[in-house]
């Protein structure tokens, strides 16, 4: 296999560092001009013309670009951007150009509120959002939430879910994860693993020590404490929380631990997931794609060939067609060779 130049550099970084640094397809435009991507966009919008147009507009920008563009194509067409592009657009490619316009507090906020809507809940939407964001992001979501939906987000999250999966979402809403340092504490490594090797009298873990430790502890933290968890127990982290819990638990301490580990190749594994078979989840796709184009999508594209064997490009442009599939290879970006 030969790798792409993005490919090499996105590797180097990670071995240099340690640690997967700010890797997205979609960076700021440097000849950026409002003005002219404004009157573009009107222009096509009132002849109704090419889709192909707004996909090139809006996605060769960054999110604070295109906050610019609602701005200005507020004050110089005195329309509202959004509203003309929901008369213009529809389906999977009208949510992606949709989304590609708020901001990613705003986002989440949208897909945390739709994954609890309703009589059934996504949890696995759930988890990918709460457990991928900083301490900062998780609080920007919440003050969006409740702007936009009146009401707050860990009230949906206590109605929506049971427990002990409830109290991992809080726990995890609350952003008290600790940030990296180069310090290494070898004692409080030996203290989290001892924790969470113990079983107790009645031979079952002990839940809020878990959610207290995989919610607060940082990455490279945490991955010290599963590699001698391993090499003291001779079973990984995720055999246990198998043989130990059940349900939307099990599955959302998996995802955290998957999180904790890479966080690249989850999403890679995420979006595997939504594209294989028969059917394909458009939804996680395009959310995927647009909340990770500016924070790491080269290393998930990285990851994901690596894995699978085939490129994130080639494998969308075989999964899905037309104008959608046009908008999703555009924040894709490149094949990888």
């Amino acid at each position: 296999m030969t790798l792409t130049q993005e490919m090499l550099s996105s590797l180097h970084l990670a071995d240099k560092t340690g640690a997967w640094g700010t890797l997205g397809t979609v960076k700021p435009l440097k000849n950026f001009e409002p003005e002219n991507d404004v009157h573009k966009l009107a222009e096509t919008l009132a002849n109704k013309g090419n889709r192909q147009t707004i996909i090139d507009v809006l996605t060769k920008l960054d999110n604070d670009q295109r906050q610019e563009i609602l701005r200005l194509y507020k004050k110089d067409v005195q329309q509202d951007l959004t509203v003309n592009l929901k008369s213009a657009l529809s389906g999977d490619l009208e949510n992606v150009i949709l989304g590609l316009l708020k901001t990613p507090a705003a986002y989440a906020a949208q897909e945390l509120k739709a994954a609890m809507k309703g009589l059934g809940t996504d949890e696995a939407t759930l988890s990918e959002i709460l457990c991928t964001r900083s301490s900062q992001q998780l609080q920007e979501i919440q003050a969006v939430y409740t702007q936009e939906y009146k009401t707050e987000l860990v009230k949906d999250i206590t109605s929506d879910t049971t427990e002990p999966y409830t109290d991992l979402l809080l726990a995890l809403a609350k952003g008290k994860r600790e940030k990296e340092s180069g310090i290494i504490d070898y004692l409080l490594i030996d203290h989290d693993c001892k924790t969470l090797s113990d079983l107790g009298p009645k031979k079952s873990p002990n839940i809020a020590q878990w959610i207290t430790i995989l919610t607060e502890r940082s990455p490279r933290h945490l991955k010290r404490v599963f590699d001698k968890y391993q090499s003291a127990n001779a079973v990984d982290i995720e055999e246990s929380i198998k043989s130990h819990f059940k349900g939307d638990f099990q599955k959302g301490l998996l995802t955290l631990v998957a999180v904790m580990k890479n966080t690249p190749l989850y999403f890679a594994d995420r979006l595997y997931n939504a594209m294989k078979g028969m059917g394909t989840n458009e939804k996680t796709l395009a959310r995927i794609l647009i909340s990770r184009s500016e924070i790491d999508l080269l290393s998930i594209r990285v990851e994901f060939r690596r894995k699978y064997g085939k490129s994130l490009y080639s494998f969308i442009k075989s999964e899905v067609k037309g104008d959608y599939q046009s908008c999703l290879l555009s924040l894709c970006r490149a094949e990888d060779i």
